[in-house]
Order: structure tokens, then C-alpha cells, then sequence
């Protein structure tokens, strides 16, 4: 549609919205016919100059200040219309003020998802107004380069999504404009802080899960703690990040070496301050009653969801009560609104390279299911985004190439508490001669993700789950983690690393019991003799040789087990006993150590099937099958070296030789 076309539809809506807003808000009323058009007229005049205003003046606000000053100037822009149209719009307070102007945002909104409408025109004047004032980066022919990240989506589950219509946006990218959809094959552990270490800094070294024991300190690691993703990053960093020279961060659990960020772990110390990328979003004076808006629906589209799974018995289904649907309403509207509009600043600035993660549809997955109706519905919602990206790139100072993948998949069974009605502590509890058994609850990214948000943007914790951060483990002789469907156990009454022959003399109970467990697949131990040793129910494997002693335990996991096991075996902080879930390839089907019925972190099933797609027509990839997230940097890398080779990519080392991502 034309842009005039557009900004008149955007208009009319916004009247029709006046109606509604003043019909059902008490203490506001509109005066005679037409009124409604006057009102609007002065409403789009004040939403065009104030917010703007407001949002360029460095208050030292948080993100939530800033959220509640622009709805209270929302409130405000109508009491002062009723002033100017004193015939037209009367006004009782301020408080009747803010609450029509929510229902008008509300009005508004659903108005537009009707008539198949959106806002791009007027998100379009204010992207060139924000990058006008922050400064255009770089304007002319050298491309720039968008990399959009959907946590937790497999290969297979995207081709089955646009195949049934929920990625039309992706499906026409490849079909038409000679996208390539490739898989690639994550480490162990398939999780976001392994991929996304070894994707934006280009090692992921010693990540032996998402949380693990620093048997040292005494106390659990987090990817989700930003001290710990902060240290992680400097451990790993070597000047040669993803996003290094000039790039950008949205939603990332570690920044790639980005000269600025938003919502990324490793830096959300720096976000404590007032964020000029925060100031940037409120500058469309609709976006603070929109998000809100939108997360009350997403709230309602939970409980529904949750309650018709119940009701049907749909199976396997997660635990969904509690603070879970504010969990979900943060992640899919607040956090990905927040994250697509970074991008297209970071476009109309002209940054040269971007890089976005959008963890809705994992968050969704984890709790719903792999592929249930609101699992792909938020996929959906992503798809719609990364069109309005793409469309975007019409009016950029410098020409972008997109660049969509995934960091891992997900696979889906009942967990191994609704299996058994015990967890896997319980069952470490039950087998050890002595000591105390303790776990450490929630180890999932999206809850960290959720409270930072906006604990660290100043709003209270959304989430019942512990903070993240440095969390001891004193007292406890035996610890005991999850990270999906890979379990951790460490034993604390020992130093180091320790050895078969040890567990045995110590807790002799203990692998046996495990080993026969039905629901465990394999155990990862060091023999002092052996060295490291997969243990299964039915035999054993020496992963330094590969011989088979009984039944291969890790049959059926994929031909990379092994390797990615013995890369494991030498991280320093391995845990004692590395516990995987049984894996049923013919129904597909594992188990989670953690309440998630979709899940990923180790091996079996889809969780290791992410995917690349991009444009073949420029960028290509020179060598498959890729294995490991640090071989996906070298070709991500590889492309923005190429498209820019001014940039410090362009001059990296004999490491990007790895694998040479090329552009034709």
C-alpha cells in the first residue's frame, strides 16, 4: 500500500478509536458529531512533537520510568485536546485521561489486526527521526548485514511451519527470492550459551551446560547471571567478535564484542543507566499503551490456552500457572517489540552489522509445546516482524542482506518428574551411601530473560524463580543441576574431577542405579584407566578409541555423539557424572531434567537440528555439513568480511579459515 494511502488508513483507524475509547472510558465524552476527527487531528499533532521531545531529553529514568511517563503523557495530550476543544472532548482528570487513552491504544489496536493494517508509516517518521538525532553511522553502497536469531526453532519444525502457512514471510523468501535454508549441528550442550558464545565470539570453550558447578568458588555458573555471562565474555573474547567494529546487540545473552546493546546479559550492567536506545522506542508516543495492550491479551491468550490444554488433556503439557503468563506476555511482546525496534534503528542508522535474537517462540515451545497452536502462532507473530525488517530496508542509508537462524532446536516428551514422580535429585538422593543431595531450581534462559527485561530496566521481578547470579552450594555434599535433558552430578567432598573408580568406592549404588534408570540413556564418567567412558544400560563405550563394550549406548543420539561427548570429557569444568535422557527415536521423544515438555541442552531428536537461511543469490556457504556454533561464526563472519572489507573482519586470521563463509 501507498504511503499516503497508509497514513490515511492509520488515520481513520485512530478516529474509530477516539469512539470507542471516549464511548467506554468514564469521565471523558465527546461533544458534537465530528468531534471524534478534531480530537484525532490534535491527538496525531501532540503525538508527533511530545514524545519525541520527551524522549530526547537524558533523564536519568530507567526504561520503566520512562514507560509510565509516557503513558501519564498520554493521559496528559487529552486533558490538554479537551482544553483546545473545549466543545469537542471533555476531559474529567488526568486519570480519565490515561485510562481513554489506553482504551483508544486498545481500540486502535484490534481496529488494525481487523483491517489487515499496521503502523509502518508512522513507525517509519519516527525511525528517521531517531536516527537523525542519534547520528546516521554510514550511508552508500557497502552492504550491511542483519543476522535475526529465533531461539529454540529446529530445521525440520520451520519447514513444516511454512509449509502450513505460519512463516509465509520465510516460505516467500525462499520460494521466490532464492533463500537457502541449510541445518547445522550445535555442540554439547545445545543451548543458547554455548551456541551463542561460540556464534558471536567464535569459541565456547568450557560451557559444559547452561548452568554448571565451579567446584573451586562452591557455587553454580549461569549463563543466565549477567556477572557470569560478563565474565564468559572475557574469557573468550579476542578482539575478533561477530560485531566487532561499529555492530550492534538485541536480546543476546552475550554481545559478540557490539559497540552498543540492548537487553544483552553480558552488558546489563551498563543498561542500569538511562538508555537512549529505551528513550528511542517511547519516541513513538503509541508504543507504551500498545506493548501494555498487548500484554494483557497475551495474558488472556495464555490462560485460555492453558485451560483448553487441560481440559482436553492434551499431553505431554508443562506446568503454566504462577508467573508463567506474565513470564510469556514479557518475552513475547515487551522483549520482542523492544528487540525489532533496535533493529530497524540500527538499520536507519546505517550500522553495519546487527545482531537480534527473538526468544518468543522458545518461550512459548517450552511450556505449550513444539508445534501447538500458541507455540506457532508466536512464530507466526516473528515471521510478521521479519517482514516489516525486510521492508524496511527501502529506505536505509546503505544496502542490508538478512540473515535468519536458529542457535539450536528443541525436543519435546514429559518430563522425567512427570514420568516418575520424583526428580532426578530424588533419585541421586535415593542411590548415594551419604551426604546431602541438593538441587538448584530453574535453569531455563527465558525467566532471566523475563527479569531482566524489566527488573533491569527498573520494573520488579516478573518471576518466582531465584536470581541469577553467584549461587553457593556450601553444605551440600552432592549437587545436582538440570539443563534440559542433560543432568549434571557433582560431587563435593572431593576435588577436581572425579574418576569411575572414586563413584564407585565412594557410592558404589550410584552408577549402577543410574545406568539402569529406563529413563536415562547414558552416563559420561572418567575411568582412571579407561579415561572417559559412556556408560548405558546394556554396555559401555570408550570414547578415545570408540570401542564397544555390550550395546553402544549413544546409538540413536547421531553420529556426533561421541565427538561432541569427548569435547565435553576436556572442558575443566565437566561435572563428575554427565547424565543424558533416554531418547526414542521412533516416537521422537525424551525427557527434560527441568519442568519443560519441549526442551533442548543435550542430545536426541530435533534440539540438534538448528538451521541457516539466507540469500544464495550473494552469500554462500562453501562446506557441509557444518558442525558447532564456532564454525557457523567463521561463516557468518566470513559473509560480513566479504560484503565489508574495510571492516576487521575482513582481515581475521587463519582461524576464519575453518569454514569460509562467501559471497557470490
Amino acid at each position: 500500500m501507498l504511503r499516503p494511502l497508509r497514513l490515511a488508513l492509520a488515520f481513520a483507524i485512530l478516529v474509530a478509536a477516539v469512539y470507542v475509547g471516549a464511548w467506554v472510558a468514564p469521565g471523558v465524552a465527546l461533544g458534537a458529531s465530528g468531534s471524534a476527527l478534531a480530537v484525532a487531528v490534535v491527538l496525531a499533532a501532540l503525538n508527533a512533537v511530545l514524545p519525541p521531545v520527551l524522549a530526547a531529553l537524558p533523564l536519568p529514568y530507567t526504561f520503566l520510568a520512562g514507560f509510565l511517563l509516557v503513558l501519564v503523557l498520554d493521559g496528559a495530550m487529552l486533558l490538554l485536546a479537551g482544553g483546545l476543544l473545549p466543545g469537542d472532548v471533555e476531559v474529567a482528570s488526568l486519570w480519565a485521561g490515561m485510562l481513554a487513552a489506553l482504551l483508544i491504544a486498545a481500540a486502535a489496536t484490534v481496529l488494525s489486526m481487523l483491517v489487515g493494517a499496521d503502523d509502518q508509516a508512522v513507525s517509519l517518521a519516527v525511525l528517521r527521526r531517531v536516527a537523525r538525532r542519534q547520528g546516521v553511522i554510514d550511508r552508500g553502497d557497502v552492504p550491511g548485514i542483519v543476522f535475526l536469531e529465533i531461539d529454540g526453532l529446529a530445521e525440520p519444525v520451520l519447514r513444516r511451519a511454512m509449509a502450513s502457512g505460519h512463516a509465509p514471510n520465510l516460505q516467500r523468501w525462499v520460494e521466490d527470492e532464492r533463500y537457502r535454508l541449510v541445518e547445522w549441528e550445535p555442540d554439547l550442550s545445545s543451548q543458547t550459551g554455548a551456541s551463542q558464545a561460540g556464534i558471536l565470539l567464535g569459541a565456547n570453550d568450557d560451557i559444559p551446560a547452561f548452568r554448571w558447578v565451579d567446584k573451586d568458588e562452591r557455587r553454580v555458573v549461569s549463563c543466565s547471571s549477567p556477572a557470569d555471562c560478563a565474565a564468559i565474555e572475557r574469557r573468550l573474547a579476542t578482539g575478533e567478535g561477530l560485531l566487532v567494529g561499529g555492530g550492534s546487540s538485541r536480546g543476546n545473552l552475550l554481545s559478540g564484542e557490539a559497540d552498543e546493546s540492548i537487553l544483552t546479559v553480558s552488558r546489563l550492567a551498563d543498561e542500569r543507566r538511562a538508555n537512549p536506545g529505551y528513550r528511542a522506542f517511547l519516541a513513538n508516543g503509541a508504543n507504551a499503551a500498545r506493548v501494555l495492550v498487548l500484554f494483557a491479551w497475551e495474558i488472556g491468550l495464555e490462560l485460555v490456552a492453558a485451560a483448553r490444554q487441560r481440559r482436553r488433556d492434551v499431553r505431554p503439557r508443562g506446568a503454566r500457572g504462577g508467573a508463567y503468563p506474565v513470564q510469556r506476555a514479557t518475552m513475547t511482546t515487551l522483549v520482542r517489540d523492544l528487540v525489532v525496534f533496535g533493529v530497524l534503528t540500527d538499520m536507519m542508522r546505517g550500522r553495519p552489522a546487527v545482531y537480534a535474537t527473538f526468544a518468543s517462540y522458545d518461550e512459548v515451545a517450552h511450556h505449550s509445546g513444539l508445534e501447538r497452536p500458541d507455540a506457532l502462532e508466536a512464530l507466526r507473530r516473528l515471521d510478521e516482524r521479519f517482514g516489516r525488517v525486510a521492508a524496511v530496508r527501502r529506505h536505509t542509508p546503505r544496502p542490508y542482506e538478512i540473515v535468519v537462524l536458529s542457535d539450536h532446536g528443541q525436543t519435546q516428551g514429559a518430563t522425567f518428574r512427570q514420568r516418575n514422580g520424583y526428580g532426578l535429585d530424588d533419585l541421586v538422593a535415593g542411590l548415594v551411601s551419604h551426604g546431602r543431595v541438593g538441587a538448584v531450581e530453574g535453569g531455563d534462559e527465558q525467566p532471566a530473560m523475563a527479569r531482566h527485561a524489566v527488573r533491569e530496566a527498573g520494573a520488579p521481578a516478573v518471576t518466582a524463580a531465584p536470581e541469577p547470579g553467584p549461587q553457593p552450594v556450601a553444605g551440600r555434599e552432592v549437587v545436582v543441576l538440570g539443563s534440559g535433558n542433560l543432568g549434571l552430578v557433582s560431587l563435593m567432598d572431593l576435588p577436581g574431577r572425579v574418576v569411575r573408580e572414586d563413584i564407585d568406592a565412594l557410592h558404589p549404588r550410584l552408577l549402577p542405579g543410574l545406568r539402569d534408570h529406563p529413563h536415562i540413556g547414558w552416563l559420561l564418567v572418567r575411568s582412571r584407566r579407561d579415561g572417559p567412558v559412556v556408560l548405558g544400560r546394556s554396555g559401555s563405550v570408550r570414547l578415545a578409541d570408540g570401542h564397544v563394550d555390550g550395546d553402544d549406548p549413544l546409538a540413536g543420539f547421531g553420529a556426533g555423539a561421541r565427538r561432541h561427548l569427548l569435547r565435553t570429557d576436556g572442558f575443566a569444568h565437566c561435572p563428575d557424572i554427565l547424565v543424558g535422557s533416554f531418547y526414542d527415536p521412533a516416537r521422537d521423544e525424551a525427557c527434560a531434567f527441568e519442568e519443560l515438555i519441549s526442551f533442548h541442552g543435550g542430545l536426541g531428536g530435533e534440539q540438534t537440528r538448528p538451521f541457516l537461511l539466507f540469500d544464495e543469490r550473494r552469500l554462500r556457504v562453501s562446506q557441509l555439513p557444518i558442525v558447532g556454533a564456532e564454525a557457523v561464526h567463521d561463516i557468518l563472519a566470513g559473509w560480513r568480511a566479504a560484503l565489508q572489507t574495510s571492516t576487521p573482519a575482513a582481515a581475521a586470521g587463519p582461524r576464519r579459515a575453518r569454514v569460509a563463509g562467501e559471497v557470490r
